[in-house]
């Protein structure tokens, strides 16, 4: 491969700041190490062009390197000093160069770097954040409304411990600082990014902060009324059924709902009633309704268009 940064790039030597960083974008873009894994032909290419790309981005050590001021790696020799072969070089013979941190081309360029470039020997150090890593926690809907902690079991076998707020929504994001990826060089590393995903419950579903059922009641309890029993995300509680109720009817029960996001107070919990017939309807029931319904008749669709 090689010394000549022009040739590395495919440029000729007059060519603009415009051409080289397009030359050595598509390099990086055919032969970065991230798109071709495994392959040491690529990471090479990608290597040298991004070392290339490096020196002839200043105009200045450009300037320099073309009157013979500087060699490939941006040191001082003497004019009478020629190119060396690429393979002769103790490492990246383009290294040395401080990364433009706006211009990503230039991040990988320096990460290239940080990694040690051509025999692990480079003249400064890269310096990232870790990733970011994801993960999915199933969690009760219980544990959803009152909080709780639970363990994640990270790919390497750690456990963290994992804070659920109460009220925490599905699909909200908890975010564990530095739980993520390790840093490059001295960088932090990243954080763990915990996605919670809120099991179902078979009588309580939210709608925001507060609490939906539905509640089965008797023929004789929507028309007489009284108390009925009810569950609650706190326990069982007594609701007063008034008489002459229709299925579709909700009580309120004001705050047994969830807590309020920055708040100390909670939503309600609303209770649909929903009329039940017997799972049998036996000859005395029917007599009864037929006796009644001979002389109370009552059309409640009256005024219903078909």
């Amino acid at each position: 491969m090689s010394d000549d940064p022009y040739t590395v790039l495919g440029v000729s030597k007059d060519a603009s700041a415009a051409e080289i960083k397009k030359a050595y974008r598509r390099i990086a873009k055919d032969c970065h190490p991230d798109l071709k894994p495994g392959d040491d032909a690529a990471e090479a290419k990608f290597k040298a062009a991004a070392a290339a790309y490096d020196l002839l981005k200043d105009p200045e050590t450009r300037a320099r390197f073309d009157n013979g001021e500087i060699d490939a790696s941006g040191q001082e020799r003497p004019q009478q000093q020629y190119y060396r072969e690429y393979a002769e070089a103790a490492g990246n013979p383009y290294r040395g160069r401080q990364a433009d941190p706006d211009d990503m081309s230039d991040i990988f360029a320096e990460f290239m770097r940080g990694r040690g470039g051509f025999g692990g020997q480079r003249s400064h150090e890269f310096h990232a954040p870790g990733h970011n890593l994801n993960y999915t926690l199933q969690i009760s809907f219980l544990d959803s409304v009152f909080g709780a902690s639970q363990k994640l079991t990270l790919p390497d076998g750690d456990r963290i411990e994992v804070k659920i707020p109460a009220g925490i929504t599905d699909g909200q994001t908890i975010r564990l600082r530095g739980k993520g990826a390790p840093g490059y060089g001295e960088g932090p590393p990243g954080d763990a990014l915990v996605t919670v995903s809120v099991a179902k419950h078979p009588v309580f579903e939210r709608q925001g902060d507060d609490i939906h059922i539905t509640l089965p009641i008797t023929i004789d309890e929507a028309i007489l009324g009284g108390k009925v029993p009810a569950p609650t995300i706190d326990g069982g509680v007594n609701v007063n059924v008034p008489a002459g109720t229709s299925s579709g009817k909700t009580l309120r029960l004001r705050g047994k709902g969830v807590k309020k996001r920055g708040s100390s107070g909670r939503g309600d919990q609303l209770i649909e009633l929903t009329i039940t017939t017997p799972d049998k309807i036996d000859d005395e029931l029917k007599q009864l309704m037929e006796t009644w319904r001979e002389k109370h008749r009552y059309d409640p669709r009256k005024g219903m268009q078909s």
